[in-house]
């Protein structure tokens, strides 16, 4: 995946979450799979196949508007860094497409319009690279700068109806993490992991 320097806008957003991501995806290896993450009621090997889903999903969402089916959270791992580096680029290219962040898209939770589900797909890609590289022993002090500005912006868009129990909900309660802490660290914090 090609490098670009930060910019919030537009698919640069998306692209950043994706090499931070795909930088931990490498750091991986099989014996890490069964590991326990900060996502309670997953294994590295889930949080790799929601991740790729993710990606897939979301990539499928800013092509058409609309997705049938949710991912396939059962597809297997596989050579899981070469296909989420090829899904990636696919996902930053949709979000790039002329329109794409004024098109209305149809998510589960409603319709919204793509400026606001790039921020979804980058905050979930992101937070659940945090997720890996805490599970895998590598550091989750990952692109300051990004996770302070995923930080900021999902502060103003996630509802406290979404936090809850784990497999319940799709975010934990706020954890308290000190302001010295890395921005990454902070923003898991805030979608309810323990740095």
């Amino acid at each position: 995946m090609v490098e670009v320097s930060f910019d919030p806008v537009g698919a640069r957003i998306v692209q950043r979450a994706c090499s931070s991501t795909q930088a931990v995806l490498a750091g991986i290896s099989e014996t890490d799979l069964d590991r326990p993450t900060p996502c309670a009621s997953w294994a590295v090997s889930e949080v790799i196949k929601h991740v790729l889903g993710s990606a897939a999903y979301f990539a499928d969402l800013a092509e058409s508007g609309v997705v049938a089916d949710e991912a396939d959270e059962d597809a297997g791992v596989g050579d899981f860094n070469d296909t989420f580096g090829l899904t990636a680029t696919r996902l930053v290219a949709a979000f790039d497409a002329p329109g794409a962040l004024d098109k209305i898209l149809k998510m589960p939770i409603g319709d919204l319009p793509g400026s606001v589900c790039i921020w979804i797909a980058s905050g979930d890609i992101f937070a659940h690279g945090w997720d890996l590289a805490k599970a895998t022993g590598q550091s989750t002090d990952l692109d300051p700068d990004l996770a302070e500005t995923i930080l900021r912006r999902l502060n103003t868009m996630l509802p406290d109806s979404m936090r809850g129990p784990d497999g319940k909900a799709p975010f934990g309660p706020k954890v308290d993490v000190p302001s010295s802490a890395p921005a990454a660290d902070r923003l898991a914090g805030y979608l309810g992991r323990t740095p």
